[in-house]
């Protein structure tokens, strides 16, 4: 059996080096006060002896923890089904490692989730929250305001912090997105244009029926129906609006994976895409838009910058005056409208 071999201490950093175990440390935990000669000197003995800094030791002198939580309002099934999360996820995932931070993922499927949630992030385990996907009664951001770390939110707060002071979030332009959609399908002479919404419960599936209704505001109200952001919903959406309106010939869908269950529909029902009737989703996610039957027109947001900003918004201390930041959207036509 071999023997296992002893981590090289701080001590020997500073044997090695011919500095003091204080210097050592200074340097190890980013502090100032050392001249650069010295600088090069530690840097070189931790890379000969291959030392690591005790992360627990390291904590307690910085209060950093090099770690960020990332919170999904959404139970597991949704969120590893969905494309949208994996890209918001891989943004910020490339952001906090060019930063050298842990990304901690917490996931809530009900109320005992939130309040394990919240119990983690007052724990001091990291030094922030990157939090997304919220539902307008989602008991979350009262939870971590408690805990009082600094937090980045995706997506449009439909709520007030309840001290005056501005939440930072990051968001696309949900409502101006959904009106270059609609006008595209009025330009293409369509007039008995409905809407798929996503849960009215979020802000993102409120700013696009607000886009369609910018366009269509006295459209008839039987021609808009609640979805739910997922291909199911689409599919029972467009069969109650087949029902409600079967002179129906286009359909703006909250996003891309509602347009999946729409298109769907339409094809069981004989209908033709875009002759009979004109799709149009949102988001443009590519393993979806293009491999849909037509391939899918809709409105792109850079979901994987979104996340990347957010991550990078909170690494900075999120000190910019201006809360909100919102990107720009645009059109991606293809065969659907």
């Amino acid at each position: 059996m071999s023997e296992t071999v002893p981590r090289p201490t701080l001590e020997a950093v500073a044997a090695r080096a011919g500095v003091s175990r204080a210097t050592v440390s200074r340097v190890v935990n980013g502090g100032d006060g050392v001249r650069e000669p010295l600088v090069e000197r530690v840097r070189r003995a931790v890379e000969e002896l291959g030392y690591v800094p005790n992360q627990a030791a390291r904590s307690l002198v910085t209060r950093r923890h090099d770690a960020i939580a990332v919170v999904v309002a959404e139970p597991e099934t949704r969120v590893f089904a969905d494309p949208f999360f994996a890209l918001q996820l891989r943004g910020i995932s490339k952001e906090l490692t060019a930063h050298d931070n842990q990304l901690v993922l917490l996931l809530t499927e009900g109320r005992d989730d939130h309040a394990r949630v919240g119990r983690y992030l007052a724990g001091g385990h990291v030094d922030g929250a990157l939090v997304f996907s919220l539902h307008l009664d989602d008991p979350l951001p009262g939870l971590i305001r408690r805990a009082g770390i600094p937090t980045v939110f995706g997506g449009r707060p439909g709520w007030s912090d309840g001290t005056g002071d501005d939440l930072v979030y990051v968001d696309s332009d949900n409502r101006g997105g959904a009106r270059e959609a609609v006008r595209h399908l009025v330009g293409l002479g369509r007039s008995r244009i409905a809407h798929i919404a996503g849960a009215l419960d979020q802000t993102s599936a409120v700013d696009r029926l607000e886009g369609f209704r910018d366009v269509m505001g006295n459209a008839d109200p039987r021609l808009v129906v609640e979805g739910d952001f997922t291909p199911a919903g689409g599919e029972r959406a467009m069969r109650e609006l087949l029902d409600r309106c079967p002179d129906v010939d286009a359909v703006f869908a909250a996003n891309d994976l509602t347009a999946s269950g729409a298109l769907r529909v339409l094809r069981e029902h004989g209908r033709r895409v875009p002759d009979d009737v004109a799709v149009i989703g949102f988001d443009d996610m590519l393993p979806i838009a293009e491999q849909t039957d037509p391939p899918l027109t809709t409105i792109r947001q850079d979901i994987e910058e979104m996340g990347r900003l957010m991550a990078r918004l909170l690494l900075k201390g999120a000190g910019d005056p201006a809360s909100g930041v919102v990107l720009p959207t645009t059109l991606v036509r293809r065969a659907s409208a």
